[in-house]
C-alpha cells in the first residue's frame, strides 16, 4: 500500500483544521483533490461570476503546485454547478487552465448548493497523476 499524505497550502489551513478535511491527498503518484470553490485566501465568497471560476482554478493549481504537481498533471476533472447555465462561460475559463492535451476527462453535475453555503457557483475536484 502507498504512503498517503495530506496537502495543506498556506492559507488553506483552516479547512483541514477546523472543517476537517485535506485540501488533496497524495498517494503514490496519485493526487486526490477536494473540491475547491470560489474562495479567495481570506475564506471569502469571490462575488463576480467569472472571477469565481476562475478563483477555484487558482486554488486548484495552489493545491496541485503544494503537491508537486500542475494542471498538466491532471486527468480528470469533476466539476459541480449550481446553475447549470454557467456552463458555457465555465468552459470558456477552464479552457485557459486547461491546456495540454489529451485533455482530462470531465464530468459536470448540477447540485444545489456547494461550499456549505449560499452563493457558492462552482465547485472543481480533480485527480492528477505524476509521471
Amino acid at each position: 500500500m502507498s504512503e498517503r499524505k495530506a496537502i495543506v497550502p498556506a492559507g488553506m489551513e483552516a479547512v483541514y483544521e477546523k472543517i476537517r478535511y485535506a485540501p488533496a491527498v497524495k498517494a503514490g503518484n496519485t493526487i486526490y483533490v477536494s473540491g475547491q470553490i470560489g474562495r479567495d485566501s481570506a475564506m471569502q465568497l469571490v462575488e463576480d461570476r467569472e472571477a469565481q471560476i476562475v478563483q477555484a482554478f487558482e486554488n486548484l493549481k495552489l493545491v496541485l503546485e503544494e503537491a508537486g504537481a500542475s494542471l498538466s498533471d491532471v486527468v480528470d476533472v469533476t466539476t459541480f454547478h449550481t446553475d447549470m447555465r454557467d456552463l458555457s462561460l465555465f468552459m470558456q475559463v477552464r479552457d485557459r487552465y486547461l491546456t495540454t492535451h489529451p485533455l482530462p476527462a470531465w464530468t459536470a453535475i448540477g447540485a444545489h448548493m456547494l461550499g456549505g453555503a449560499a452563493g457558492y457557483i462552482v465547485e472543481i475536484k480533480a485527480v492528477a497523476v505524476l509521471a
